[in-house]
């Protein structure tokens, strides 16, 4: 039986109730599935963290997730906790994403049964594509070396050859394993730019054309970011993997959460060629913190996506599927505001049931 020793970041406010939902469904998937077992190492990092020990995270707590077959962590940071300088404290940015070089973000994008969507006439898998972010250039590269005074002030945008023929590979490669677009079942990649304003951009679309003519059996376009916008909403079932630069991953995936009930059915994955962590895309959520409502679905998808990653594909489906049915049969419900109306553990029980 194969053993994986996962590190488990527990986060900040609804962290640790998203976390205790998610780990109660993954140690239940493990026995219903029987041919692995899940070994959980707690590492405390975020805000908290920030504000005993002057640091987000410890170098011992990044040295446990270096050695981890994976790392799972809920949403850090609060907005009342700041550095100096003014920024939010405890975030992991750029301690895991560019400390270990997890140059892929992913972050699917899929309507569930029974989870409200201002775009009428779509129906449960009617908006079902993968958004992959570089994670490690792009103008968050900028993050905390700006310069200027007090009255200007400027951030780089970086794009490099390496760092883009790596990421678009990642997203073609992701692309061969998916089923393609809803609409027309196409495997399409769509590069979302800028180059028609910036040239950092115009490489970046100039490298993805390169490599689109490797890949024969996925049908690549561009896009800009702008109209990709408009796209995602008035269109989305065209669309099956879309790569782009940090901030525009950034700003869209958070745009295609809108569509399918909220942020809090949206997981994420940053990945790169030797470690990976797992998450919510969205934040810790303080004004709800303690109240059992927050939706655990994004920290359960987000172990599943773990789990597909680690190898154990079909346990991953397993937690899908019964998140789905949880979903379907009304057992799991979200309300307007992406709330879990049954509580948060209650959500967890419901897809347990289902597994």
């Amino acid at each position: 039986m194969k053993n994986y020793r996962i590190a488990v970041i527990p986060g900040d406010n609804i962290g640790p109730e998203l976390m205790k939902a998610a780990l109660a469904v993954l140690e239940a998937t493990q026995k219903v599935d029987g041919g692995f077992t899940l070994e959980f190492e707690t590492c405390l990092a975020g805000a908290a963290h920030y504000t005993e020990h002057g640091t987000a995270m410890s170098d011992e707590a990044i040295a446990a997730c270096r050695a981890a077959a994976s790392v799972f962590k809920a949403p850090v940071g609060d907005p009342a906790v700041r550095t100096p300088e003014g920024i939010e404290a405890g975030l992991l940015g750029g301690v895991l994403r560019t400390g270990l070089d997890l140059y892929a973000n992913v972050r699917p994008v899929k309507l569930y049964p029974g989870t409200p969507t201002p775009l009428h006439g779509y129906q449960p898998g009617g908006i079902d594509y993968v958004i992959i972010r570089e994670n490690t250039e792009g103008l968050y590269a900028s993050r905390g070396k700006g310069v200027g005074g007090p009255n200007a002030m400027a951030d780089t945008m970086i794009v490099t050859r390496a760092g883009t023929e790596r990421v678009v590979r990642f997203a073609f490669e992701a692309a061969k394993k998916r089923n393609g677009a809803p609409a027309d079942g196409v495997r399409r990649v769509t590069c979302v730019e800028k180059s028609n304003v910036l040239r950092s951009f115009a490489l970046f679309r100039e490298i993805f054309l390169e490599i689109a003519g490797e890949y024969p059996g996925v049908e690549a376009e561009t896009i800009y970011p702008d109209a990709a916008a408009q796209a995602l909403v008035m269109n989305p079932a065209h669309y099956d993997v879309l790569v782009m630069e940090n901030l525009l991953g950034d700003i869209l995936s958070d745009l295609g959460g809108g569509t399918i009930g909220g942020l809090g059915m949206c997981p994420g994955g940053n990945i790169g060629d030797q470690y990976a962590y797992f998450e919510p895309v969205h934040g810790s959520a303080p004004d709800i913190a303690g109240l059992d409502i927050a939706n655990p679905a994004s920290q359960i998808l987000a172990g599943a996506m773990m789990l597909d990653h680690i190898g154990e594909e079909s346990a991953a489906r397993r937690i899908e599927s019964a998140l789905w049915l949880a979903l379907e049969e009304g057992e799991l419900s979200i309300d307007e505001r992406g709330r879990a109306n049954r509580g948060t553990m209650s959500a967890a029980e419901a897809v347990i049931a289902r597994l």
